[in-house]
């Protein structure tokens, strides 16, 4: 995918090393834009595999307004699981568990997850009650009524909860914009891993767009990713790398079930993904 690599190039030639909060250093550059027509495919990165599963999860996490990773770990999920294993590593009921352990905890105990398991009103929280507010709802409802309105916006960042959440949303803004029938989405990201992160979050906004526009009737547009902080860790430059040394292949296609007409309906089956044809998965470690 022409545009992701273009951007970890760039990055890596003209980026600024730069201290972060993980204090893992990072190359960085502030202001950054992709485009995907999705006509041209489904923008699932294929310079290494990608775990599907974990976006089509976590996107359907957010939809349901879902703060608790329970949900996540029932289903062999763990991109959310190393904050609250943090903040349990603190607690005096730590037992030298292993996050292995402390996530089949979390599957076998609804008791567990209840006490350890949620992040604090993060995204599925503000999505769908910012402030008493379902943004979700109000945009489906734009889109079919008053699909030229300029006010289609959803916000991740809310000031007044930032201190409850475990992590404050990477990915902040939303908005929608409909021409010619055709709905397109832009994304706003304060700060973008772009080894890690970028690839699920292309992947992810991609996917959130083709669902929405299925459920109002539309026709899939554009998908266009603005970035502030776009950066690479240190401990990525190696892969970040190897990915530049291949060719991209022929993006893939991502089916979903015609027959869903509520977003909130979507399940793991309704998605299949078909001709994707990536080289072997490049192993990173996350900066917490």
């Amino acid at each position: 995918m022409k545009q992701y690599l273009d951007l970890a190039r760039h990055i890596m030639s003209n980026g600024i090393e730069k201290s972060d909060r993980t204090g893992t250093g990072t190359k960085s550059v502030f202001g950054y834009q992709m485009r995907f027509d999705l006509s041209e495919g489904f923008p699932l990165v294929t310079t290494k595999k990608t775990f599907l599963k974990g976006i089509i999860h976590e996107l359907l996490w957010f939809i349901k307004g879902d703060t608790n990773i329970k949900y996540l770990v029932d289903n062999n999920v763990g991109i959310w699981t190393d904050w609250p294993y943090q903040n349990y590593q603190k607690s005096p009921e730590y037992q030298g568990e292993t996050i292995k352990e402390f996530a089949e905890k979390i599957k076998n105990s609804s008791e567990f997850a209840q006490k350890w398991g949620d992040l604090g009103p993060v995204y599925g929280s503000q999505w769908r009650n910012f402030n008493g507010v379902d943004q979700i709802a109000y945009i489906i409802d734009q889109l079919k009524n008053n699909p030229d309105s300029r006010r289609m916006v959803l916000s991740a960042w809310n000031p007044a909860e930032i201190s409850k959440m475990m992590l404050p949303p990477c990915h902040t803004l939303i908005q929608f914009y409909v021409v010619n029938n055709k709905v397109s989405l832009q994304l706003y990201q304060r700060s973008g891993d772009v080894f890690l992160g970028i690839p699920f979050n292309i992947a992810s906004y991609a996917l959130f767009l083709m669902m929405v526009a299925q459920v109002t009737n539309l026709e899939v547009g554009e998908f266009i990713h603005t970035i502030g902080d776009a950066h690479i860790y240190s401990n990525h430059y190696e892969q970040i790398e190897l990915q530049l040394s291949r060719t991209p292949r022929k993006l893939p296609n991502l089916v979903m079930n015609k027959n869903v007409k509520n977003l909130e309906d979507f399940v793991f089956e309704d998605f299949i993904l078909e001709n994707y044809d990536p080289y072997p998965p490049i192993k990173g470690k996350v900066a917490v």
